[in-house]
């Protein structure tokens, strides 16, 4: 303990050398991806299309809720609130810091989870390397919250980033720390008890006679009571230039706030991620929400929802394997399998890439329930990932009755209400082929008209060959018509998307 607060208090001493903020800097993005010639869009993220990572950490530890239980069992009022005082204490003596003892993460195998992962199919996989919490899950020395220390005295990232390269999968780490730092210290005015939207941009409430405002070394880096200038550079920064020097992810993923870190450090986190994976001869992506970096340099990423038509440039959103909660919870709702499938469907046919969320108990066993889920997935992909992997966009993504939403995030329960029928198809390309996919099983002998196939718009010599059923031998009965491209079901087993290989001339 004594070289843990040892730690701390040399942490919050450190303000690093900060980079020159005179008006000689220019931060030009476009100049920097020209100059170290880099394609934010590499092409192995446009083949692979699925990824899967965890929201798992020591907010796993209560299940209950969801992952911001670390934040709302600070307010009065909120169920976490009096979860926490019932099941832990109260939370003015007793603070998110006793949990963390309880995060052993005994039953956790990287090589199971990362096993689990290929056989559902994902191209790429890795964790959330540092939530909101600020608890760093490798070995760091950005903070004495981390797991090697702490917990459950493992380098959680290290371990999966050598199994999940070890089954073939590119790796990804995930960073939501950028929300960490309290913002709202100096601010008198707040003595109140805060609601949930109160000092929304730092994830821990700044409140007089709790932890979080604690002049203790150790809970002060825990609840991000720092000076900014001990949180940028020593702290956001450095997490993700050692994260880069010890595991050198293939894709760095960011969570909403990086509008509330000063430029000249996102600036030079892209410098040095991209420099770094030049010098390494690989091709690195970088996502980022709403527009918190320049398209230049990165990825835009949704949240729980989709884009509403092809987008010229690749994209990605998140989904989670719940209805809700992104981390365990006890009593959490899981999505059906054929509901994820067609979500993986409907953004690869707009050229964008899922990446889905699941989330593991704390002691780091993935339910039988979740595994079922991306098993299921898994298989259907066995049989159909021709359709998927490697495919490009048509010059349209589909047809059928179903509208989505509009918006993001915002509308994101909205986005949940969404399910697809067999008359909802989506379309993919690849070399000579296009695949047509139902989001459903159309019913034995029923006609399917493709009507896109006939449409104004669609690219000139495209000539029909043959029409087939992946994963079948059946021979498929079609036609050209003046109203599309008919095709005639053939006999179908399960509920799940059907994939028809249109091969062209």
């Amino acid at each position: 303990m004594k070289r843990i607060s040892s730690i701390a208090i040399s942490l919050i001493c450190f303000c690093g050398t900060a980079m020159s903020q005179s008006e000689n800097y220019k931060m030009d993005w476009s100049a920097m991806q020209a100059s170290a010639d880099y394609n934010p869009q590499p092409e192995w993220l446009k083949d692979a299309k699925f990824g899967i990572y965890c929201h798992w950490g020591v907010y796993s530890v209560p299940a209950y809720s969801y992952e911001w239980y670390p934040r709302l069992m600070f307010m009065e009022g909120r169920k976490e609130y009096a979860y926490h005082k019932e099941h832990y204490g109260d939370p003015h003596e007793v603070g998110y810091e006793a949990l963390v003892p309880m995060f052993k993460a005994e039953n956790f195998d990287a090589s199971e989870w990362a096993d689990l992962f290929y056989r559902a199919g994902a191209k790429f996989a890795g964790p959330v390397a540092e939530h909101h919490d600020g608890i760093a899950m490798w070995d760091t020395q950005t903070t004495p919250w981390n797991t090697v220390l702490m917990g459950p005295h493992r380098d959680v990232v290290g371990e999966l980033e050598k199994e999940i390269r070890g089954h073939g999968m590119k790796f990804v780490t995930t960073f939501h720390h950028a929300r960490l730092l309290q913002r709202y210290k100096n601010d008198k005015s707040r003595t109140r008890t805060p609601d949930f939207w109160d000092m929304w941009d730092s994830h821990f409430p700044y409140v007089e006679g709790l932890p979080t405002a604690s002049e203790n070394p150790m809970l002060k880096l825990l609840y991000g009571n720092i000076e900014p200038e001990n949180f940028y550079r020593p702290i956001w920064f450095e997490a993700l230039r050692e994260v880069i020097d010890k595991y050198s992810p293939d894709v760095i993923w960011f969570d909403a706030w990086l509008d509330m870190i000063p430029e000249q450090y996102l600036y030079e986190f892209a410098q040095y991620y991209i420099n770094d994976a030049r010098s390494k001869g690989k091709d690195v992506a970088i996502c980022r929400k709403q527009s918190d970096l320049p398209l230049d340099v990165s990825i835009e990423n949704l949240e729980k929802s989709r884009k509403q038509n092809i987008e010229p440039r690749l994209w990605m959103t998140d989904e989670t394997i719940s209805t809700d909660s992104w981390s365990y919870t006890e009593d959490m709702e899981l999505k059906k399998a054929k509901d994820l499938i067609d979500v993986l469907i409907d953004v690869v046919s707009k050229n964008g890439v899922l990446l889905l969320n699941v989330s593991p108990m704390a002691d780091g066993t993935i339910p039988v329930e979740q595994r079922e889920i991306l098993l299921s997935i898994g298989d259907w992909l066995k049989v159909n990932g021709e359709a998927i992997y490697g495919t490009r966009p048509w010059f349209i993504y589909g047809e059928g009755p179903t509208t989505q939403p509009e918006g993001d995030f915002a509308n994101h329960k909205e986005f949940l209400k969404v399910k697809y029928s067999p008359a909802d198809v989506r379309y993919t390309t690849k070399d000579n082929n296009i695949y047509a996919i139902t989001l459903g099983a159309p019913v034995a002998g029923s006609p399917i008209t493709l009507k896109s196939f006939v449409s104004s718009d669609m690219p000139s010599g495209v000539k029909v060959k043959d029409v087939s059923l992946i994963g079948s031998n059946q021979s498929v009965e079609w036609a050209m018509a003046p109203e599309g491209l008919k095709i005639t079901t053939p006999v179908l087993s399960g509920d799940k998307a059907v994939c028809f290989k249109i091969e062209c001339e």
